[in-house]
């Protein structure tokens, strides 16, 4: 059985943020301008797998919301092969409503992204999501989709700024996104060290010697079995 942990879905790349959906439409318009990640593209793609987890996002500091209702209304059409990742803005003052919300909506985890998001892993409002998500059994993805993004704070998003959320919850999944670009070495070797932590390989499948060496590296780190597949779609297709 084949699982797509990783695809996004919007109806509008406004939805993404003033920000990135000036750059996918101006200076990115030529290899952005192919991608179509309405809810008919998003379907055809997973043909080719057995399931996918479709993730939502919120960012008060890109001015980003791609809904949480919108995933569960799509995931929730095929919920044999679908599950949903609700986006939460644990910076946002009604980030607990929106954790309440999204667990009302039938959403499977929590995706957060602190260089987009503008906080540290170990902010004290990121912890009580943590606790909510350790109360309610989801796991925690951590996007890396727009670091590049002008507002975005790279200071929060290098992966070893888990290493104290791991040891503080031990018990917590966490599944970092795109192996952690570009820290991968970085993220093996937080893969070695704690248990409940995963990686997903979206954002690297498309570079095929990148690729080859972080697997080389995570066969001698010893976590090949906690790599994921995702394409990150609507980046890549899954097959």
């Amino acid at each position: 059985m084949i699982i797509d942990l990783h695809t996004h879905i919007w109806s509008s790349v406004d939805q993404l943020g003033p920000e990135v959906a000036e750059r996918i439409r101006n200076q990115q318009a030529e290899r952005w301008g192919q991608y179509d990640a309405s809810p008919g593209a998003h379907e055809r793609a997973m043909d080719r797998v057995d399931g996918s987890a479709v993730l939502g996002f919120r960012s008060q500091l890109l001015g980003a919301n791609i809904p949480n209702e919108l995933v569960a209304d799509y995931v929730s059409r095929k919920p044999d092969r679908r599950f949903g990742i609700a986006g939460i803005d644990p910076m946002a003052d009604d980030a607990m409503d929106q954790f309440d919300a999204a667990l009302n909506l039938g959403l499977l985890g929590v995706n957060v992204s602190p260089a987009c998001q503008g906080f540290h892993p170990s902010h004290s409002r990121a912890i009580r999501v943590y606790e909510r998500c350790m109360d309610a059994g989801l796991p925690i993805f951590v996007g890396m989709d727009h670091p590049l993004t002008k507002n975005a704070r790279l200071e929060f998003a290098r992966p070893v700024l888990w290493d104290d959320v791991a040891r503080d919850f031990p018990d917590l999944r966490v599944v970092i996104t795109q192996l952690g670009h570009p820290w991968i070495d970085e993220t093996l070797l937080l893969l070695s060290k704690h248990r409940s932590l995963f990686a997903d390989l979206s954002g690297v499948v498309s570079r095929p010697w990148q690729l080859y060496n972080a697997l080389l590296t995570a066969s001698s780190f010893g976590v090949m079995d906690k790599l994921l597949f995702g394409s990150g779609f609507p980046r890549e297709l899954p097959t």
